[in-house]
């Protein structure tokens, strides 16, 4: 399946250390024909780190997508019934936007973008990173799993002996993960 001018929301969570292995990702995307509409999380969109300051990611995604960022709860709201994009990705997807997700809490502009997605019966695919999946975070993972519409890019502990409930999702695999997911279908296997 072609991903030429498919509409694809992506949003970013505040997993800042892995920016700089899911900006690539964007960037390939884009070069592959999609139409991407960048939505942030107010921490993504806001907080500077020792990854790097808010502005510049700001400004890349920018560059990447063509289009300002959707940085308001205001703004997302319409994703779901004016625009109607054909698939959301949250990559990477925090433990904080994973437990909000499962249990239906809508309070930044990426969770009012996935709830106004999911309102469509289209895919929401999930990147996650997460340094509590295997700790408080299993059993959202869990919930979500089980969710009609809602699909996972494959996911394994990144650093099992430092931090045993980290895991993390391979990024290189974002572009197989939506093929599979616009065919309804969740690409396996899903723990790596």
């Amino acid at each position: 399946m072609s991903l030429e001018g498919v509409k694809i929301g992506w949003g970013i969570a505040g997993s800042f250390c892995n920016y700089q292995y899911v900006f690539p990702q964007i960037e390939r995307i884009k070069n592959l024909g999609a139409d991407i509409y960048p939505i942030m999380s107010y921490n993504a969109a806001s907080i500077d780190t020792r990854f790097g300051k808010a502005e510049n990611w700001n400004q890349k995604l920018r560059e990447i997508t063509g289009r300002e960022i959707i940085q308001t709860i205001q703004d997302a709201e319409p994703l779901g019934p004016q625009l109607n994009l054909d698939i959301m990705i949250v990559a990477p997807c925090t433990g904080n936007t994973l437990a909000k997700l499962a249990n239906g809490i809508t309070d930044t502009p990426l969770t009012m973008a996935c709830k106004a997605h999911l309102r469509n019966q289209r895919p929401l695919v999930l990147a996650i990173a997460t340094n509590d999946a295997l700790g408080a975070n299993a059993k959202n993972i869990g919930l979500l799993l089980n969710m009609k519409n809602i699909y996972f890019v494959p996911f394994g502990q990144d650093d099992p002996f430092k931090k045993p409930n980290s895991m993390i999702a391979n990024f290189e695999k974002i572009e197989e993960t939506l093929r599979e997911a616009l065919k309804g279908k969740q690409i396996q296997p899903i723990i790596e």
